[in-house]
């Protein structure tokens, strides 16, 4: 079944007369999604088909009561499609007789199993330029699929949230066919009593970030499980879900979501009962244990693994390009190696030059105009963090920040440290470097960008030789002195008391002149008259 729009309304709109009307794609800076226009519930006319996708392993009864309310909703009925993906149940699903008018049963394909793996294999199988991922035990309000759906009208790269609340389950209590007449009515949160819903972590972060509108570069965090939906261009461009995590994929599909620009959304306008506690809730402790090994060697932003010491990861939290391709080989190794001995050790070095040119011929080895190359590779070749590269490579997705620095500065030993937290700290989207001898800009000068930042740069339209240009509308550009980033300078970082400091300084400074001021005039009213006293005493 293909429902209105299809893959067309995902890709190209313009290139699809019967998508209907393209998603525009307004500047949105950093996260404050509230520059968006969203109408009112029930007083908009949707066009973009959206598909509904739920993995499923077991719980007939509550996909029963999940598709009964999806067959409620206010979301027109033409443009949503349900896919249920059956991830391994014994005995199999089977799709009950209430449920939405376009709705089909899929088997998950062979050779992985988990939510991440059904995930993808109802993408693949699906037809709307949006996905929305629903659980398998999410007994959704009316409003649900059309709350969420009017935010990506309004923009094509945002993760919306939606809301839901858990609360005891138990099993025989609700009939499908009640579930629909309640849900239809608009009566849905009268089927549990809203004082017994367990409170979710992310309510918190919500509410002390002003619904994620704060500048918080870990805002992909709330993005977990449950219910969640996001343009089929972005899923597809983040890489869809990470099918060798079993638990925890969807913190790391999140944070794959972040990287590639986007917007994250809490739709609080209308909610959910999530039917029974989640997993992480019933066993946190063991929940936790199983996740952190996955998701901290995936996403070098994850909280827990700045705690775990220096080591490498699978995901650099750095990517460094360096140009050697005209320098010594003490230049190099000036900068690779303070690079290399670094606070900051999960990081990878790319050292371009032109490698391919090195060959093994005959040669004067001490003559070899390629000398240094040579000596460059062979020096760094046996370091597992150093990649060689006859062109700069494009910035990785994965990797939340790339630095260009040119070989022959001396980076101070916490002089990568300082520069990511600057632009943490700032939510900057790009950092750069003000030290003596180096380049402000251009060639040669230091810089520190945020992938996400020139992910969404690109992401709308912008030429490349403004890129800096949109990523500082968007997300900041901050600067730091040298001083501190090198190691030829004060690793000191101004105190934070500077003002104080400087008025006490003034005063004393004030001080002092009053007091040579005084020694001034005492010294003038003991001079008058000097030379007649010494002319009478000469006299004598």
């Amino acid at each position: 079944m293909t429902i209105l729009g299809g893959r067309g309304a995902a890709t190209d709109q313009a290139d699809d007369p019967g998508a209907g009307p393209a998603v525009p794609r307004p500047p949105i800076t950093r996260n404050d999604y509230t520059v968006l226009d969203v109408p009112p519930l029930g007083q908009w006319t949707p066009h973009l088909p959206v598909s509904v996708v739920i993995p499923a392993h077991g719980h007939q009864e509550k996909l029963d009561l999940v598709l009964a309310a999806l067959a409620a909703q206010s979301y027109p009925a033409h443009l949503m499609e349900v896919v249920v993906v059956d991830d391994g149940s014994a005995p199999p699903l089977r799709l009950p007789e209430i449920r939405p008018e376009h709705t089909r049963l899929i088997t998950a394909a062979p050779g992985a199993w988990g939510s991440g793996h059904a995930v993808n294999c109802g993408v693949a199988a699906s037809d709307g330029a949006v996905v929305l991922r629903l659980d398998a035990d999410m007994l959704v309000f009316r409003e649900h699929v059309e709350s969420q759906a009017r935010w990506h009208h309004r923009a094509d790269y945002l993760a919306v949230l939606g809301h839901k609340m858990f609360v005891p389950f138990t099993p025989g209590a609700l009939d499908p066919a009640e579930v629909r007449r309640a849900v239809a009515a608009g009566e849905a949160d009268r089927l549990f009593d809203a004082a017994s819903a367990e409170p979710h972590w992310i309510e918190g972060v919500i509410a002390r970030t002003d619904r994620l509108t704060r500048p918080d570069p870990l805002a992909y965090r709330v993005f977990i499980g449950a219910t969640g939906s996001l343009h089929r261009a972005v899923f597809d461009a983040a890489g869809g879900m990470a099918e060798d995590m079993v638990l925890g994929g969807d913190s790391e599909f999140a944070y794959r979501v972040a990287q590639t620009g986007a917007v994250f959304v809490p739709d609080t306008d209308t909610s959910s009962w999530h039917l029974g506690r989640s997993q992480m809730q019933a066993k946190r402790d063991a929940g936790t244990r199983f996740r952190h090994p996955y998701v901290a060697t995936r996403v070098p932003n994850f909280a827990n693994r700045r705690k775990q010491g220096p080591r490498q990861w699978a995901v650099p939290y750095v990517d460094v390009v360096v140009d050697v391709a005209e320098a010594g080989l003490e230049d190099a190794d000036t900068t690779v190696s303070a690079l290399l001995a670094g606070e900051t050790a999960d990081i990878r070095v790319w050292l371009v030059g032109p490698w391919s040119t090195l060959t093994d011929d005959r040669r004067a080895p001490l003559d070899d105009p390629r000398l240094d190359l040579r000596l460059i590779r062979e020096t760094f070749r046996g370091d597992a963090r150093i990649r060689f590269a006859d062109t700069a490579p494009a910035a990785d997705p994965l990797v939340p920040f790339r630095l260009t620095l040119p070989a022959g500065c001396r980076p101070a030993p916490r002089g990568l440290t300082r520069l990511t937290e600057a632009a943490e700290r700032e939510c900057a989207g790009l950092v750069r470097v003000a030290a003596a001898g180096v380049p402000a800009s251009g060639p040669g000068s230091i810089r520190l960008e945020r992938t996400a930042a020139y992910a969404r740069a690109r992401h709308l339209g912008t030429p490349e030789d403004d890129l800096d240009g949109a990523v500082e509308r968007l997300f900041g550009l901050h600067w730091v002195r040298g001083p501190g980033v090198l190691a030829d300078g004060p690793a000191e970082e101004p105190p934070t008391d500077w003002h104080v400091r400087l008025r006490q300084a003034e005063e004393e400074a004030r001080v002092q002149r009053e007091r040579a001021d005084r020694l001034e005039r005492r010294l003038a009213w003991l001079s008058r008259g000097l030379p007649a006293r010494l002319a009478r005493r000469l006299a004598r």
